[in-house]
């Protein structure tokens, strides 16, 4: 699936680039979550940490779920 970017311009939905959609061609629109304020370096970081993490649990060096939630409330 392709991306598009477009902008709102007095309360119209204005696309940035051209399109290659024949004319009618319907588009769902979804808005997108910019869900953080990492900049790209603390992206890279986080992603490079995510993926140590799940070669580990790949590894066998994770531990159950259930085991972390009962040592973190046991802190209460």
């Amino acid at each position: 699936m392709n991306a598009l970017k477009a902008r709102v311009t007095q309360g119209r939905l204005v696309v940035e680039e051209p399109v290659e959609f024949p004319e009618g061609t319907v588009l769902e629109l979804a808005i997108v979550d910019p869900g953080d304020d990492l900049d790209e370096a603390e992206r890279a970081d986080l992603h490079s940490a995510l993926s140590k993490g799940w070669e580990s649990v790949k590894a066998g060096k994770g531990r159950p779920a259930e085991e972390l939630i009962q040592k973190l409330r046991s802190r209460k």
